[in-house]
Parts: C-alpha cells; sequence; structure tokens
C-alpha cells in the first residue's frame, strides 16, 4: 500500500510538471507567432505606404530616357542643413555589337543588350550655383514607370526607409494595438512591456517599465533591410508570466493534491484503524487475562471455604463456620463488583444507563464515600485527611453514580500506594463551579500514562508486577459519568510522589 501510494504521488507529480512544460512551451511559441505577426504587419504596411507614393509621384513623371528601364529618382529638402538629397535607383539597358567571328554563326556581327542596376544617394548644397545646375539636371531625368516597377520600387522603400529612425517609422500605440489582439486570439490575457531594441541598444519606442532579461525576454527581427538583414529586434517580457502559465494548470493542480489528499487520509486512517484495533484486542487480551485473575483467587477461596465447612471438625464450632461464610459472601460481592463495573461501562457505551439527576451536596457526598474506604484504609494503617471548604457545594448529580466515581478514585489511591495510605479529599470553590481534589502520596504514573489513563481497558504496563489487580474499567466508568453531569475530570501525577484527580462540577444556586 505504502509503494502504491508513492507510486500514485510520483505519477501525479510528473504528470503536472509535464503539463506545465508544454503549457510554458505552447505560451512561448504563441507568443512568438504573435511578435512574427506584429513585425510582418507593420513592415507590410510601412512598405505598402511607401509604393503608393512612389507610385504617385513616378506617374507624373514623363520618359527622357530611353535607355533606362526603370530609373526612379527621389528629392528631399532637409532645410536644417540647406542640402538637397538626391536618390537614384535606376534599371539601365545597354546595346552594343560585338563580332560574331568568336562564335561562327555566319554573321558579320551580333546586338548584345546587357541590364545593370545602378543607385547613388548625392548631396548637393543649395546655397550654390553649381548645386542648382546639378539638380535641374537630375531631376529633368525623371522617367515613368513601367511594368517592372515592383522590384525596383521595393529596393526604393528598403533603402529609403532604412535612412528614417525608428521612431518615425512605427508607434508605440501601434505595436501595442497589434500584440494584444494577436495575444488575445490565443487567450493571453496578462500584461507586458515591450521595445525595440538597435544592436543591443535601447531606442525611444519602449514602454515605461520594460526592463531588458535575457532568460525571460522574446525578440524577433525588426524591418529587414536589402540584405534581408537587421539591425533592430522587437523584444517583449510578461511580468507575470510565470504566474499565468501556473495558473492555467491550477484547477487541475488542485483536484490532483485534493484527491490525493484524501488518497492519503484514507491510507492514513487505514493503517491508524489497523493499529489501533491491534491495540484493543491487546488489551481486550489483558482484560480477560486480568479478569480471569480476579474471578480465580475469590472462586478459590469459597471453594477452600465450603471444603472448610464440610469438614467434621468445623462443621460444628459456630464461630468458624460464620467466619467461612462471611468469607464467601465477601468474595462473592467481590465478584459481583466486578460484573457490575462491565455491565455499566456497557450501558454507558450504548446509551442504555439511566441517570436520573437532582440537586445534592456534593460535600455529603464526599464523605459519605470517605465510609466506604476508610474501614480498608484504616486496615493498612493509612488516614484521610478531609478539607471541605467549598462554602457552596450544591450540585445537580444522580447519588449512586456519583458516589461510585468518588469511591472509584479513592479506591485507585489505596490500590496504588504501596505504603499505608496517606489522602487527602478537599473542596472548593473557583466561580460558579466547585471543584474536588483527591491526592494521596503512591507510586504515581507516566506522563503518557496520564493521557490515557481515563481510556476503557488501559492499564500501565508493570512489566511482571501483578501487585496491583484490576481492569481498566473504573477510571473510564468516571470520566463518562462525570462528563454526563456536564463536568470535566483531570490528573496530575509524578512517578513516586503520588497523584491527584481533581474533578469539576457546575454549581446551582
Amino acid at each position: 500500500m505504502s509503494c502504491s501510494l508513492i507510486g500514485i504521488i510520483l505519477v501525479q507529480a510528473y504528470y503536472i510538471n509535464n503539463s506545465l512544460q508544454n503549457t510554458e512551451k505552447q505560451f512561448n511559441f504563441n507568443v512568438k507567432k504573435a511578435l512574427s505577426y506584429v513585425s510582418n504587419t507593420i513592415e507590410n504596411d510601412e512598405k505598402e505606404e511607401y509604393l503608393i507614393k512612389f507610385t504617385e509621384l513616378l506617374n507624373q513623371g514623363e520618359i527622357n530616357d530611353t535607355t533606362a528601364i526603370i530609373n526612379i529618382y527621389i528629392k528631399e529638402d532637409n532645410s536644417d542643413s540647406n542640402e538637397t538629397v538626391i536618390y537614384r535607383n535606376g534599371i539601365l539597358e545597354e546595346n552594343f555589337k560585338v563580332s560574331s567571328a568568336l562564335f561562327d554563326i555566319g554573321l558579320d556581327s551580333l546586338n548584345v543588350k546587357r541590364i545593370l542596376q545602378k543607385r547613388e544617394t548625392e548631396i548637393i548644397e543649395n546655397n550654390t550655383i553649381d548645386g542648382s545646375k546639378n539638380l535641374s539636371a537630375m531631376l529633368s531625368r525623371l522617367s515613368k514607370l513601367n511594368e517592372s516597377t515592383q522590384i525596383a520600387l521595393e529596393t526604393v522603400y528598403k533603402d529609403k526607409a532604412y535612412l528614417k529612425p525608428i521612431h518615425k517609422r512605427v508607434s508605440i500605440d501601434k505595436i501595442d494595438r497589434l500584440l494584444a489582439l494577436k495575444l488575445l486570439e490565443d487567450d493571453i490575457d496578462i500584461g507586458y512591456e515591450f521595445a525595440i531594441y538597435s544592436n543591443d541598444l535601447a531606442t525611444k519606442i519602449k514602454t515605461q517599465d520594460f526592463q531588458y532579461e535575457k532568460a525571460s525576454t522574446f525578440s524577433v527581427p525588426f524591418f529587414y533591410n536589402e540584405n534581408d538583414k537587421s539591425n533592430y529586434r522587437l523584444l517583449v517580457n510578461f511580468p507575470e508570466r510565470k504566474k499565468f502559465i501556473f495558473s492555467s494548470i491550477l484547477t487541475m493542480l488542485v483536484l490532483s493534491i485534493v484527491f490525493t489528499l484524501i488518497i492519503i487520509i484514507a491510507y492514513s486512517s487505514a493503517l491508524y484503524q489497523l493499529i489501533r484495533q491491534r491495540q484493543i484486542s491487546q488489551i481486550k487480551t489483558d482484560f480477560i487475562n486480568n479478569m480471569t485473575h480476579e474471578f480465580k483467587t475469590p472462586i478459590a477461596t469459597i471453594n477452600l471455604a465450603l471444603d472448610s465447612i464440610k469438614n467434621p471438625k468445623i462443621i460444628d464450632d459456630k464461630e468458624k463456620v460464620l467466619r467461612y461464610l462471611g468469607m464467601i459472601k465477601e468474595e462473592n460481592k467481590r465478584m459481583h463488583a466486578q460484573v457490575e463495573n462491565v455491565l455499566r461501562i456497557s450501558k454507558l457505551e450504548k446509551n442504555e444507563l439511566n441517570i436520573s439527576k437532582e440537586r445534592v451536596d456534593l460535600n455529603d457526598l464526599v464523605e459519605d464515600a470517605i465510609t466506604h474506604v476508610e474501614l480498608i484504609i484504616e486496615d493498612r494503617g493509612g488516614h484521610v485527611e478531609v478539607n471541605l471548604n467549598a462554602e457552596r457545594s450544591s450540585v445537580l448529580a444522580n447519588e449512586t453514580h456519583f458516589t461510585n466515581v468518588l469511591v472509584n478514585i479513592l479506591d485507585n489511591a489505596i490500590k496504588y500506594s504501596p505504603e499505608a495510605p496517606k489522602i487527602i479529599v478537599t473542596t472548593e470553590v473557583v466561580a460558579n463551579n466547585i471543584l474536588v481534589h483527591v491526592k494521596d502520596h503512591g507510586s504515581g504514573m507516566s506522563k503518557t500514562a496520564q493521557k490515557r489513563v481515563f481510556e476503557k481497558f488501559y492499564r500501565e504496563h508493570t512489566g511482571n508486577i501483578h501487585n496491583v489487580k484490576g481492569h481498566g474499567l473504573g477510571l473510564a466508568y468516571v470520566k463518562r459519568i462525570v462528563e454526563d453531569h456536564q463536568g470535566h475530570i483531570s490528573v496530575e501525577s509524578e512517578k513516586e510522589k503520588g497523584s491527584t484527580f481533581t474533578i469539576k462540577l457546575p454549581l446551582i444556586s
């Protein structure tokens, strides 16, 4: 059972850990997918915007360079530096003839066309005469698009966009909007921080609380150049990432823990019951042995007394006959008392013991109980000291049963006093309760025994010493009766120094 339980716990732990890892992998995949979507969308939007502008500008020009398949000019004025930047991107056609002697095909010459791409950027100062002439000359060469404009325009877009700072190419709001929408499609609804870095340096595109952490930050390239390389990276991190991943399996984890705990509790309970039943079985065996021993002695005594009475020499001796008859009666009463104890406990457990209560004086019950054991104490050379200090002593109790309670406690004080019993009985009032203390100077008991002394059948182990007879029912009966009277009983004891039993009952006015 233990191995199976450990196996179940290990399997559950493995399954939960595996689910956590799979959830984290899925989270990482969805985040990277969202980042790629944002990067591609923003880049495509920018490209489309450039192409529309270029198309409108180029469609306004006239063809004046027949050698150019595509020849695109872009002019930008910079008022701060008083300069004009001219960008040109052209695909040029060169026509020339070569001798056919190299190819031996029967012709004098061959017409050869060569297609070249030429890109250049020229900066002209506006405050010079030559600059104005050069600018006019270059602008006059603007050509009109033909069918293959797409190739050239994309190159133009990448070259021109590369010159602009990143904060003019994209806004924080746009990144945030696109990223949030894409993450929500995959049910990722947690806070995040993002930024764009250029060559590992932060740019102006950055949320307020973004902090770069290499281990937990996701990144994708942003804005590729004409060589399909990127100096920019879009970075995103999630401050509550672990909490979100953990919460996704929280229900499964809680159910797994609950059911595992139920199994552990049930298993522990089963083990406890097995151990408890074994202990009870052993206690019951000891109880039967003790009862047998206690009945064996009086039975043997009764048999000897009867045999003596039958003796012709004794039967005529009236004094001896009466003595033996008295012994038989006492032993019979002793056996009857043991049986009554067993029956009382049985009835208490079945709630069949009828305990009617009436107003009684507890001081009177204490004195009455002492009279039942007084002769035994005197026979052993001991004495009882009585201190009835309680000025109020009226309680609601059953006289017979509560007298038995006090007698049982006094009887224990006598039995567990190896020498002459010295017992002190005291009553006192505390608040609205009356306390009865029964103190002896006997052998005492251990801490373990104090905790279990009121359990049914319990007796402290004393090895092979059997000088004190009993079967562990008296104090169990005492506890049940006291509790039935809404009272409480406790014990304080120390080995070889004696014990003090205290009964607390509520007073009535």
